[in-house]
């Protein structure tokens, strides 16, 4: 997240690790074989392949929560609606769930993009060029119970794991707010939480500190920020989730240890800052558990 409050110095978990990993995602059958599988870093796909399509059961979608808080940058889709021009595959012109199928593509960085991302996300001097990063369009449910195409920009060797477990998150039908890069939020780490984006790459140090954000590397994700705050003491952010401090509340969005959501990305070797005894950084999952 953005406004990084953890202590500089944490140990980081996990690694890299060889192997190829399958990219067709038979959704069924991994929710039944269980976690277990590749680690966090691993060679990516070609940019402009797609990782093939598997249908999720329409079975009912989790319930809705609160109405998204704060602001919405500018050219930001709404909560739960799909970007422009984009419409997920086995989902009605309605968005009516139907039998939506999961879809993973992945691209270079293209030129728009790259200007976009200049003086935003990225400037000289980030610890890894755009060249190094990939554009991962996701399908993922949104709070409006249908199925939507989303975007993170990532680090190459994140491509396949984040694919992969967001697909797994997919099948269990979680519900995301919005995955739009965070460029068109200006880059602002805190307008992006406050709308409840999920993002990715963004270019910025911890707080507090020298030391750059496993989300300048591309390698961290932050997911419904808003639900999953983070927590210092008596300080949270975003500061409008204060409500979302306690975590005995009701809501699909909520992610638990255990849960559907920590279980994908434990089962592709990546860490949850809800795991760290302080502070709890409940949006949190990165390669390096840092």
């Amino acid at each position: 997240m953005g406004r990084r409050l953890r202590q500089v110095g944490r140990a980081a978990a996990g690694g890299a690790a060889g192997g190829r990993v399958a990219l067709v995602l038979a959704v069924a059958g991994v929710l039944a074989g269980g976690c277990g599988g590749p680690t966090g870093m691993v060679p990516a796909p070609r940019p402009g392949t797609a990782i093939p399509a598997v249908t999720a059961p329409a079975t009912a979608a989790p319930g809705t929560t609160a109405p998204v808080p704060g602001d919405t940058a500018p050219g930001a889709t709404a909560p739960g609606a799909t970007a422009p021009g984009v419409t997920a595959p086995g989902v009605s012109a309605t968005g009516t769930a139907r039998a939506a199928r999961y879809l993973a593509t992945v691209s270079a960085i293209q030129a728009a993009m790259r200007r976009r991302m200049i003086g935003a996300s990225w400037h000289p001097g980030c610890p890894l060029g755009i060249g190094q990063l990939r554009l991962l369009t996701l399908s993922y449910w949104g709070f409006d119970h249908a199925a939507h195409h989303g975007q993170l920009i990532v680090n190459h060797a994140a491509v396949t794991p984040l694919a992969r477990a967001f697909g797994l998150l997919f099948a269990a039908r979680y519900p995301i707010r919005q995955m739009r890069v965070v460029d068109v939020f200006g880059g602002s780490d805190e307008r992006s939480m406050r709308a409840d984006n999920t993002s990715a790459f963004n270019c910025r140090l911890i707080r507090g500190t020298t030391s750059w954000s496993e989300h300048a590397y591309g390698l961290a994700v932050d997911i419904n920020p808003f639900e999953n705050p983070e927590i210092l003491g008596t300080t949270i952010d975003p500061p409008t989730a204060a409500a979302w401090a306690s975590r005995s509340r009701r809501s699909p969005a909520l992610i638990r240890h255990g849960d559907a959501v920590w279980r994908a990305f434990i089962s592709v070797g990546w860490k949850w800052g809800g795991d760290w005894t302080s502070p709890k950084d409940y949006q949190h999952f990165s390669a390096n558990g840092s």
